[in-house]
């Protein structure tokens, strides 16, 4: 059983955005648009199941893209849960550190529906989805949940400091005179994560180019995609 190759979209928006450059450790600076897995994760936010992955066709940017600066106390330890452990004093690990993040951001999101295989256990042999798992009724949930503005976890852009409001687009809503008229070439992006292998997961990466406020994003199994 498959997925039918429908399309939703979904316009996001926020104060401010930050998604990371995973090259720079120390310093948290965003890319200039939104990433496909930052994209994903607003999907998955509103609806997943174990049979079904979220993959990201189409980014549309609306907003000029502006930038800002933040610099705050951070503490540089991470505490434990042991009882004999030592407590984190944190005017002794205070670090000052500065972030580039985005400011008023508007996006329109695409992504469809692929059906994932159950992952099989050791000695088990490949079989079919369950009768409750199919496509009609997952897209309807999704559909019922988006429409009502509803989500599991609250979305995010980039970091779960900034909030994202979302709003489901009609069926073949795509385009328009809102979007940015604007070209540019972003260079080398992160995609994804690679999660097939829990034990090894793999950055993804992709050239992001955006044609007057377009940004076509290939498929995952793409030669446009590098491990």
């Amino acid at each position: 059983m498959t997925y039918t190759d429908k399309e939703y979209g979904l316009e996001v928006w926020g104060d401010m955005a930050c998604f990371t450059r995973p090259e720079l450790k120390v310093e948290r600076v965003s890319y200039d648009v939104i990433t496909p897995s930052a994209a994903r994760n607003i999907f998955q936010a509103i609806f997943w199941k174990p049979a079904i992955q979220w993959e990201v066709t189409r980014i549309e940017v609306l907003n000029p893209i502006r930038h800002f600066s933040v610099r705050r106390n951070e503490v540089g330890a991470i505490g434990s849960a042991k009882p004999d452990a030592a407590p984190i004093i944190a005017t002794e690990k205070r670090q000052q550190k500065n972030s580039i993040m985005l400011r008023d951001v508007r996006y329109r999101i695409y992504a469809r529906m692929v059906y994932q295989p159950p992952r099989l256990r050791k000695g088990e042999s490949a079989h079919k989805p369950g009768p409750d798992e199919n496509p009609a009724k997952y897209q309807a949930m999704f559909e019922r949940r988006a429409s009502k503005g509803q989500c599991f976890t609250m979305p995010y852009l980039g970091t779960r400091e900034c909030s994202a409001f979302f709003t489901l687009l009609p069926e073949g809503a795509k385009g328009g005179e809102d979007l940015l008229k604007e070209s540019r070439d972003f260079g080398l992006m992160l995609y994804d994560l690679d999660f097939s292998d829990p034990r090894n997961i793999i950055p993804m990466f992709y050239y992001a180019r955006m044609t007057d406020g377009v940004i076509e994003v290939p498929t995952p199994g793409s030669e446009e995609v590098m491990k």
